[in-house]
């Protein structure tokens, strides 16, 4: 894409973020989008929006796809969230067409009233045996399920401590259920415990929540499970581990929870489907049927909410079956030499990277700016990844967030990092020019 670099919209659009649009005042709340939209509009003018695309036919690991003015394009895919490729296996495309036919297409109704299915009932009491707890209840999505776990069991005058980089359904579910929220420091240990001992040595009356990730998704790094359910045992706390990027993909398909020991042992595990399942859906497993009864009528996103349609939990089901035979260790296995082989090549194109292998590799680029222009070069050269930038991550920590899916092939991923050096070499070359250009603009301004 062309552009001038004298042209100050350029720079502008490679300043600001969404955090500074977040808040917006003013008596008609039918203006609150037009300053953010002015902004993002910018940025889309000058090739510098990289977010909203939709593909033409799904997920693949190679794929077409539309930015969000409809302009097409075309590039191998770490864009994408299917990790064991599943979507577009057959098994999984024949158990949905099947599933259809008998049932339509539709649950019509939550589960507290005439949702459920067979198919759903058996799909809670597979994910329970498969995490060895004694329950398990579905939810419409992922982010249903975090939201709903929370606001389903804390009170106002409970407690929350949670790692500060948690998901934002689980903030967005801690700020609905009580003004009582710590964070504490990224994977610390020290700092959870001194938050809840300063908890419990003035309320031992209600209740505490401590919530983490299995796997978190913007820095591919696991806290101690075994550590964090000790100290929430210690000090009278429950603890809810959010396994949506690791529950199948990683060790024997349970994750970093089966990894560590720790099946059956955790108090709540909420997950997600739509990462390595091949469907929307999400699941609280819990110890009892009394707290998961509770849950069914007091979490408002499962209440209130249509339960999964017949279609999704039979694609689920037979997603787990996959999982849990020899053809679901082949998938897991080719998933990780893919992991490796992204990383290592990274590394020999001298870029950094963060975290553990994982299917999510964080690739740094730092700048804001840097990287808003390596997002408009990569469609171009034929690659999808997501840019991921201030405030779902520190200022001046810009990442692409590279998905690895396990029907990669060594070129895509040969070719995607080929070209991410390439257009990381012009964006810093363009990056020059227009801060060239706005030094002229404001010496002959001045």
């Amino acid at each position: 894409m062309s552009y001038d670099p004298f042209n100050s919209k350029i720079s502008t659009a490679l300043t600001g973020s969404m955090r500074d649009y977040r808040v917006q005042t003013g008596p008609d709340l039918a203006t609150r989008g037009d300053a953010f939209y002015a902004w993002q509009n910018n940025r889309r003018e000058n090739g510098l929006w990289p977010f909203s695309r939709s593909t033409e036919a799904g997920p693949g690991t190679v794929c077409k796809a539309a930015d969000d003015r409809g302009n097409g394009i075309e590039g191998v895919n770490f864009a994408s969230q299917d990790y064991l490729s599943m979507s577009s296996h057959p098994a999984i495309k024949e158990t949905a067409i099947e599933t259809i036919k008998v049932y339509g297409v539709h649950s019509a109704g939550s589960s507290a009233l005439v949702g459920n299915t067979n198919l759903s009932v058996a799909l809670e009491r597979r994910l329970a045996e498969s995490l060895k707890m004694e329950e398990a209840i579905l939810y419409p999505t992922g982010w249903a399920a975090g939201y709903g776990v929370i606001k389903g069991l804390v009170r106002s005058s409970d407690h929350i401590v949670m790692d500060m980089l948690s998901h934002v359904c689980l903030q967005e579910g801690a700020n609905a259920a009580t003004r009582n929220i710590y964070q504490f420091r990224h994977l610390d240990l020290a700092h959870c415990r001194e938050k809840l001992a300063s908890i419990r040595a003035r309320d031992t009356e209600n209740g505490i929540l401590v919530i983490t990730e299995g796997l978190f998704s913007m820095d591919s790094d696991t806290p101690d499970i075994v550590a964090m359910q000790d100290l929430c045992n210690e000090f009278g706390a429950r603890l809810v581990v959010d396994v949506a990027h690791d529950f199948g993909a990683l060790g024997d398909g349970t994750g970093h929870i089966g990894i560590q020991n720790m099946l059956g042992k955790v108090d709540l595990v909420m997950g997600s489907f739509s990462k390595t399942f091949a469907s929307n859906g999400g699941f609280v497993a819990c110890r009892t049927r009394a707290l998961k009864e509770y849950l069914r009528f007091y979490s408002p996103s499962t209440t209130f909410s249509n339960a999964l349609s017949p279609m999704q939990a039979a694609v689920v089901t037979k997603a787990l079956d996959i999982i849990q035979s020899e053809e679901g260790r082949q998938l897991r296995k080719s998933l990780m030499d893919n992991v490796h082989l992204l990383r290592n090549t990274l590394t020999e194109n001298g870029f950094e990277y963060y975290g553990d292998p994982s299917a999510i590799v964080a690739v740094k680029m730092g700048s804001e700016a840097l990287s808003r222009l390596v997002s408009r070069r990569i469609p171009e050269l034929g690659l999808l990844s997501n840019l991921v930038e201030y405030p779902a991550v520190a200022k001046g920590a810009a990442r692409f967030r590279m998905q690895v899916m396990a029907g990669h092939t060594e070129g895509n991923i040969r070719k995607a990092v080929g070209i991410l050096r390439e257009a990381v070499a012009a964006a810093r070359e363009d990056l020059e020019e227009i801060n060239a250009a706005a030094g002229k603009v404001a010496s002959i301004a001045a």
